[in-house]
């Protein structure tokens, strides 16, 4: 019998919502995507309102409401934490309990009241936080049978998980409970060089590279007490979180010797060198809690999910460690995805329907989001008296498209559903010529308004793949870094060896290392994506008329967005975004637009939207 599953991820960061049909993952989104608020934590209603329209059905056609965690043991454990630390914590308190008592326990009332009392009256379900992150890895996974590990800030109590999955169920086997968390200890140093926390950590792991890890001895030694089965214990005297509205305090700036970065302050190399053995302490330890996931599961393959399986260097590092002989990743490995996971468990494991995992992924590319068609695109245009061309031969858009991107030009690409998920994927991306060296400073500091040390990713053909870079397989999903092939490198100069040990990390961004300068990162890495057509259809057929034209297999890739702002989603986002920057050329499904056509009114009129966005 048909049954229609809504999955709601909320309240706390990243909400967003999933629908699942007779098993199939039909539509996903997260709600900052329609707000406009990133990270938006609000109950998804767009996000919802999209999905339903999606499948052409409304509330009352759904037979289940799955929400990711259980708000109960969540609550057990702010009140537990909060006594064991009194009087320590109490501005912390009394901030907290507000909105627990007003909403955050009451969640099947609040989920009611948000859907209708009147038009949805069926189950409920709350699926604990970290089985709904192991959802989400395995049963869209293409394995029969995996290890699964999550690895979190915090959910109810877990902070990181083993589990074991088979066929259409899922066993956990391991748990080890808060305030002890990979995902905090991250974000402790996160906050410490001074960048914000649930949004910065990615800055921290790209600021790695420029870094040694000379503090990590020190930080074995002092903060983590790592134990052979992957389990470890923080030294919580130097971490104020559990108590506090901050990470860490006094404690902690007397162990490194420093005060804490104020975000506007200069990063200095100490800064590069703490991001640098944060990233090495961290990697050690997810080798070692997978070492011991393939010990106690006896599995071959692995399945990850939870906000640190979004850094990518560690998952390169554990690929290449060969611990697993396969990896899949949850694109959309934070809380958004816990959105899909509880509602994937209970298709599966609750109401037990029989699974048959699809050969490559069920997770379409991860393009789960709205589209838009022609018509509604040119709507948009011609209400902003924007001047642009309808092109119906995709041959031919294809080719004029690589011809900008192959003179340097600087392409909006919207295509296609929106991916679901914190990267873009060719639905919703910035495009440019990874084999200039004035690429990345212009795309960041003219384009995205970013830090100029942040590198860009590049998508490849996945054909093509080890021409460019040491990686066997596919990376479909932009999880993984791997090195640049050697026969790609530059030889440096005396004097370029000179810029790349200053203090100036826009000086050291602008040596060019290798063949590819704008997607090589300074330690030779890059955070790949390969493309093909059955995941990527037009983006892949792009990219190969770039090849045809050019010999390059490869494209920079980032998120279609400035600094502060999330994704993309309707061709009016994406409209004032180019206008507003110093993109060349965007490009909406068939329609193309270049900015040099366009009025000085219409660009003025966007020009100052960028600062509607706190930057992060």
């Amino acid at each position: 019998m048909s049954k229609t599953i809504l999955g709601i991820s909320a309240f706390y960061h990243d909400s967003a919502a999933a629908i699942v049909r007779d098993g199939k993952l039909e539509a996903a989104a997260q709600e900052e995507r329609f707000t406009r608020k990133k990270h938006d934590e609000r109950f998804p209603t767009n996000a919802i309102d999209f999905c339903l329209e999606n499948i052409g059905g409304e509330i009352e056609s759904l037979d289940y409401v799955a929400f990711y965690e259980k708000p109960l043991l969540k609550f057990d454990r702010l009140i537990e934490t909060y006594l064991a630390y009194a009087p320590r914590g109490f501005s912390s308190f009394c901030k907290a309990m507000p909105q627990w008592l007003r909403t955050k326990l009451h969640h099947p009332r609040e989920i009611r009241k948000a859907l209708g009392k009147k038009r949805y009256r069926k189950p409920i379900i709350f699926i604990e936080h970290h089985m709904s992150h192991a959802a989400s890895a395995f049963f869209p996974s293409p394995f029969e049978e995996a290890a699964i590990v999550t690895l979190d800030g915090v959910g109810e109590w877990d902070t990181t998980s083993i589990a074991v999955g088979r066929g259409n169920q899922i066993e956990m086997l391991k748990t080890l409970s808060f305030p002890h968390s990979v995902g905090l200890l991250y974000s402790a140093f996160t906050y410490f060089c001074g960048f914000r926390v649930n949004s910065g950590e990615y800055k921290l792991m790209g600021l790695a590279p420029y870094g040694k890890p000379c503090y990590a001895d020190l930080i074995w030694e002092t903060l983590v007490d790592l134990k052979e089965d992957g389990s470890f214990a923080l030294n919580m005297d130097y971490f104020t979180y559990p108590q506090g509205l901050t990470m860490t305090g006094a404690a902690f700036e007397k162990l490194f010797g420093f005060k804490r970065r104020i975000p506007s302050e200069v990063i200095e190399q100490k800064h590069m060198d703490l991001a640098a053995s944060i990233q090495a302490v961290t990697e050690k330890l997810i080798l070692r809690i997978a070492e011991y996931a393939r010990e106690l599961t006896g599995m071959n393959r692995l399945c990850l999910a939870g906000g640190v399986a979004l850094n990518c260097v560690a998952n390169g590092k554990l690929q290449r460690e060969g611990i697993f002989d396969e990896l899949w990743i949850q694109p959309a490995a934070g809380d958004a995805g816990g959105a899909l996971g509880a509602a994937l468990f209970t298709h599966y494991q609750l109401l037990d329907n029989v699974r048959n995992p699809s050969p490559g992924d069920s997770m379409a590319g991860g393009r789960l989001g709205p589209r838009f068609g022609n018509d509604a695109i040119e709507i948009t245009l011609r209400v902003n008296e924007a001047v642009y061309q309808r092109i119906d031969d995709e041959g031919v858009l294809l080719s004029k498209v690589s011809e900008f991107l192959d003179e340097g030009k600087v392409v909006g690409w919207f295509n296609g559903r929106m991916e679901f998920g914190p990267r873009a994927l060719g639905a919703r991306s910035i495009l440019g010529d990874p084999r200039s060296g004035e690429t990345q400073t212009r795309m960041n500091l003219k384009i995205k308004y970013r830090e100029s040390f942040r590198p860009f990713a590049p998508c490849v053909l996945e054909e093509d793949v080890e021409k460019y870079f040491n990686q066997q397989g596919a990376s479909p999903y932009m999880l993984l870094v791997a090195p640049v092939a050697e026969g790609l490198h530059r030889a440096l100069s005396d004097e370029e060896k000179r810029l790349m040990e200053d203090n100036d990390l826009l000086k050291r961004v602008k040596v060019e290392r290798s063949e590819l300068p704008a997607i090589t990162h300074v330690d030779m890495s890059a955070r790949i994506q390969t493309v093909d057509e059955e995941r990527h259809d037009r983006f892949c057929r792009l990219m190969r008329a770039f090849r045809d034209r050019t010999g390059c297999s490869v494209d920079v890739n980032t998120r279609f967005n400035v600094r502060g702002e999330p994704i993309v989603n309707t061709p009016h986002d994406a409209l004032r975004c180019f206008l507003a920057t110093e993109m060349d050329v965007l490009v909406l499904e068939d329609c193309l637009l270049l900015k040099e056509n366009q009025s000085e009114a219409l660009v003025q009129r966007y020009r100052g939207y960028v600062e509607e966005f706190e930057l992060d």
